[in-house]
């Protein structure tokens, strides 16, 4: 589906630049903020995929290891033993929300410890920041990061071409980038640390999806596309002698060196009038095979063509798999099984309808087969099965008529890869989801290949709205591009996004406090309806009408006792109705695009904000008349919420950092706010269960307290705060809402704009309330040998930050483990991330998280946690893995 996802905050930027997993403190490494005296434990609400999936590495020397790097929601590394993707850029934070969108990954070949990630999200004004390159010798468990003097644009036009960024694979010191922008070809010699531009390379591309664009985003160069390494001219140690160089040029799409780099030549005899998607390198049989569009992508393209070029006498050969006529789509997907060279696959990455299309080779592409065949039109015959069982929404609950079906083979298929030592093994990216199979080879076999869902661990759904309803489903979704879920059981995947209408993007929902089975939400639609409705708690649902003028969802509410309800849609002004929404009428006192609540008690008070003012309605929203309050925001990046079961209990956040920013507060229906001092930034407010004795329900909020930005949580009416989050769970940006759950004290639910929906438990049981779906995990039964290193990242008066890095030693896997050790000094773990902790006197036991409990045989698992401490901070010497004692350096 499209990733359209754009953030319209004005994004405050905070001092210290943090990107990777686990954390890096800014240099002084002093923490101002209040830590959480209990442990968190940070989760996805499970959606399994919900996004575009622009690019999958393999590595060509390790067996297993692989990579996936979506357009805004970070980078994944696949783990064989659970078959599940773990993410990698969780702790980018808040300034450097843009480095969520990942343009391009390369996979060392050398090392495989060694990954390097090219970040940025937008080359134009929406990314404040520059592009930066980001290395990891741990696979991705910890980053350093490059900053670059350009924009990177890994949810830009043209973010399925690629890589971008490769290794030279006999010198894997040198790495290439190619940048947008007219920025040209960069290369780094001393493995990613530092950068510089390849003044000599003749094209810095020129081609444009939309010149007359004024945003920048269409309008942009999508230049320098990718980069291919012939690796059978080189030694090792010495550097790679031909490279070749993909640029957004449709008449120069392809250039060469024969030098390293040292001199740059358009290769000749080369096709023009294409866009070169991806180059491919069979160094084997001397083969450079190339996919071509005639558009830039990932949505649009009507014509393409494949082409193969002989390295060694430059003889250029079109392998097209149909007449250039008969194509209405171009190609770009594009690999070569590596145990079997002369099998090449490729897709029509831009045929939407009816499906889109896989063409396979064995013969280094002289003749073709592909996945699905007509018989007689209508009618297809697939190579292939689909089983979307572990991922039910895959068919949007389509049904549609031949020669479409539901689940779709995809969309968007840019990424498309053969895993290098296992022929049988494929995996695709969609706008959707990871494709995958186990049994490609059936393909040549007149049998058929399955098609699964190879996507858990990955979520990428940019999240516009929460909603948790005191009853029912714990919670309730409003997300881009597949529009939302009921979440009955946090740790399974929905059978169903939102139905009856399906809206492409759900913009805001809402339930009635008092009758929670009663459901609004709105959202865009290309043609249909913009709102609708549901008596059962969003398990069903209906189509409301819409009023004359709408173009799009906007914001709703709905009354205390669901009798009523205002809408502030796109298009046209605020409405109100009662009853489903049959009919509308206009609102008066309020301007177009305000954003509307409900009070949780009153059902006839409406509230809304527009520009610095409050507007209130005692009459079910026929009229508004703006509250005297003054010294809120004036712009409009502000969300506020009533609170469920207090009449005229408001709270507001929002700002930006060039005016009034923070937090407010009414107890009067918003006639007068007062604004928090501890406060200094706050972007969203949500309420949860109170705590144990509290007489007030406890509030979260996505806020900057203290100078540090994160997930905060007060018991205490706003009083004091506390973050619950770490520098290893930041998610991005996370300004657009945010819900405690009613039912389970300290359950969080966290926005983000590309990693779906985080949910956060504490450890603190005495808040009241059961864990419910998504608990921790049972205590594992861990053996083996073992070896760990203890490393103390930062210290400063009173605390310190420590890195633990456990390995398994011995010879089998690990399906669990928990790590003790004893502190000399009394020192006392605070915060941990990457495992969870007990903690008696002395004695610190960590255990896995779930997602982390499988560790191969010579594997390793990272954690960290902040402390405290007192006169001295000795070093632990002693752990031990279960009853076995583990070596320690």
């Amino acid at each position: 589906m499209r990733r359209t996802r754009i953030l319209t905050a004005v994004l405050a930027l905070a001092a210290g630049l943090i990107a990777g997993s686990p954390p890096v403190l800014a240099a002084n490494g002093s923490p101002k903020a209040t830590p959480a005296a209990e442990s968190y434990t940070w989760k996805n609400a499970r959606i399994d995929g919900g996004g575009f999936v622009p690019g999958i590495v393999f590595n060509r020397k390790e067996k297993n290891l692989a990579y996936a790097r979506t357009d805004i929601g970070g980078a994944y590394r696949w783990q064989e033993s659970s078959r599940t993707w773990t993410p990698l850029l969780d702790s980018v934070g808040w300034a450097d929300w843009g480095h969520t969108g990942v343009v391009s990954l390369a996979s060392d070949s050398v090392d495989p410890n060694k990954v390097y990630a090219a970040v940025g999200t937008y080359t134009n004004s929406w990314d404040p920041g520059n592009g930066a390159v980001l290395r990891s010798g741990d696979r991705g468990a910890s980053w350093q990061k490059t900053d670059l003097p350009f924009k990177l644009g890994g949810n830009m036009p043209g973010r399925g071409m690629g890589e971008r960024l490769a290794i030279d694979p006999n010198r894997p010191g040198v790495l290439y980038l190619g940048a947008p922008s007219g920025k040209g070809l960069w290369r780094s010699t001393d493995s990613g640390v530092s950068w510089s531009q390849v003044a000599n390379f003749p094209n810095v591309g020129n081609y444009r999806q939309d010149p007359t664009d004024t945003s920048g985003y269409a309008s942009d160069n999508q230049g320098i596309v990718w980069v291919t390494f012939d690796e059978s001219t080189g030694t090792s140690g010495a550097a790679t002698k031909t490279i070749y160089v993909g640029v957004a040029d449709k008449d120069n799409a392809v250039y060469r060196s024969t030098d390293a780099g040292a001199t740059w030549s358009r290769l000749a005899g080369q096709p023009t009038g294409y866009l070169a998607h991806k180059g491919v390198l069979d160094a084997v049989n001397g083969y450079l095979y190339l996919a071509y569009s005639d558009k830039g992508g990932p949505y649009d393209g009507g014509k393409g063509r494949l082409w193969r070029y002989a390295t060694a006498t430059g003889t250029w050969t079109d392998i097209s798999p149909v007449a250039e006529a008969d194509t209405y789509y171009g190609f770009s997907g594009l690999t070569v099984d590596r145990q079997k060279p002369g099998t090449v696959m490729a897709t029509a990455y831009s045929s939407w309808w009816p499906d889109t299309q896989i063409f396979r080779s064995t013969n280094s592409g002289g003749a073709w087969t592909k996945a699905w065949d007509y018989t007689s039109y209508p009618n297809r015959a697939d190579r292939f099965t689909m089983d979307v069982s572990s991922s039910p929404w895959l068919t949007w609950g389509a049904n549609p008529s031949p020669p479409e079906q539901a689940p779709k083979l995809g969309w968007m298929t840019e990424a498309l890869e053969i895993d290098p030592f296992n022929s049988s093994r494929m995996m695709y990216g969609t706008g959707a989801t990871i494709y995958g199979t186990e049994n490609l080879a059936d393909w040549d076999s007149g049998g058929r290949f399955t098609v699964r869902p190879m996507v858990r661990g990955l979520e990428e759904t940019a999240v516009n709205d929460l909603a948790s309803p005191p009853s029912g489903a714990p919670l309730l979704s409003a997300l881009g591009d597949v529009g939302g879920f009921r979440h009955t059981d946090l740790t399974k995947v929905p059978s169903m996004m939102f139905a009856s209408p399906n809206f492409t993007t759900t913009t805001s929902l809402d339930f009635a406090e008092t009758k929670p089975d009663t459901v609004v939400r709105v959202g865009d639609l290309d043609s249909g309806p913009h709102v609708a409705f549901s008596t059962d708690n969003g398990a069903n649902w209906f189509a409301g009408t819409d009023p004359s003028g709408v173009s799009g969802g906007g914001t709703v509410a709905a009354s205390a006792d669901g009798s009523r309800f205002v809408w502030s849609p796109a298009g046209t002004g605020v409405q109100y109705t009662t009853g489903f929404g049959t009919s509308w009428a206009a609102s008066s006192g309020i301007p177009a695009g305000a954003v509307v609540e409900s009070d949780r008690v009153d059902p006839r008070t409406f509230y809304g904000f527009k520009s610095g003012k409050f507007y209130v309605s005692s009459d079910g929203g026929a009229t508004f008349t703006a509250s005297a309050a003054s010294g809120l925001p004036s712009g409009d990046s502000v969300r506020f919420k009533a609170l469920p079961g207090g009449r005229g209990d408001v709270w507001l956040a929002g700002g930006a950092s060039d005016g009034a920013y923070g937090l407010w507060h009414s107890t009067d229906s918003g006639a007068t706010f007062t604004k928090l001092s501890s406060v200094e930034q706050a972007d969203t407010i949500g309420f949860g269960k109170a705590a144990t004795g509290a007489s007030y329900q406890t509030l979260y909020a996505s806020a900057k307290i203290a100078g540090v930005r994160g997930v905060y949580r007060s018991t205490d009416k706003g009083v004091t705060w506390t973050r619950i989050n770490d520098d290893a769970h930041q998610w991005g940006w996370t300004g657009a809402a945010i819900t405690g759950d009613p039912r389970v004290y300290g359950r969080v639910y966290v926005s983000t704009n590309g990693r779906g929906v985080i949910y956060g438990d504490t450890s603190d049981t005495g808040g009241g309330g059961g864990g419910g779906g998504g608990g921790t995990d049972p205590t594992p039964t861990p053996t083996g040998a073992c070896a760990v290193t203890y490393t103390i990242t930062n210290q400063w008066s009173g605390g310190f930050q420590a890195d633990v890095k456990l390995t398994n030693t011995g010879t089998s896997a690990w399906s669990g483990w928990s790590l003790g050790w004893t502190f000399a000094d009394g020192q006392s773990v605070s915060q941990i991330w990457n495992a969870e902790h007990t903690q008696s006197g002395p004695a610190v036991t960590a255990r896995n998280i779930g997602w982390n409990g499988n560790v191969a045989a010579g594997s390793s698992v990272a954690f960290g946690f902040t402390g405290s401490w007192s006169g001295t901070n000795t070093r632990p010497t002693a752990f031990r893995l279960g009853d076995r004692s583990c070596s320690s350096g």
